[in-house]
C-alpha cells in the first residue's frame, strides 16, 4: 500500500482500492495502482511505500550461483587464419 500527502492542500491518499485516486487541488496528485503523478512533484510527499528497503530480490541460491559465476576466468579462444 503506498500512501502519499500533498504539500499544497495536505491531502492524503492512498491505494487501498485498485480505483485512480486524486487530491483534487490544482497539483493534481493522482496514485493509479503504483504510480504516481502530479503537476508538480516536489509538492507530494511519500508517507508510506510497500518496497522493502534491503531487499534484492534475489533468493539465497541466485546470489550464490552470481558469486561463482563471477569468480569465473575469461577463456581466450585463438583461432586458425586462413
Amino acid at each position: 500500500m503506498i500512501t502519499v500527502r500533498c504539500k499544497e492542500c495536505g491531502k492524503e491518499i492512498s491505494t487501498n482500492t485498485g480505483k485512480v485516486i486524486s487530491c483534487g487541488c490544482p497539483n493534481m496528485a493522482t496514485l493509479n495502482g503504483d504510480r504516481l503523478t502530479a503537476v508538480d512533484l516536489n509538492k507530494v510527499v511519500m508517507v508510506r511505500s510497500n518496497e522493502e528497503k534491503g531487499s534484492t530480490g534475489f533468493t539465497s541460491q541466485d546470489l550464490q550461483w552470481q558469486e561463482e559465476r563471477r569468480k569465473r576466468k575469461v577463456r581466450k579462444l585463438d583461432f586458425e587464419i586462413r
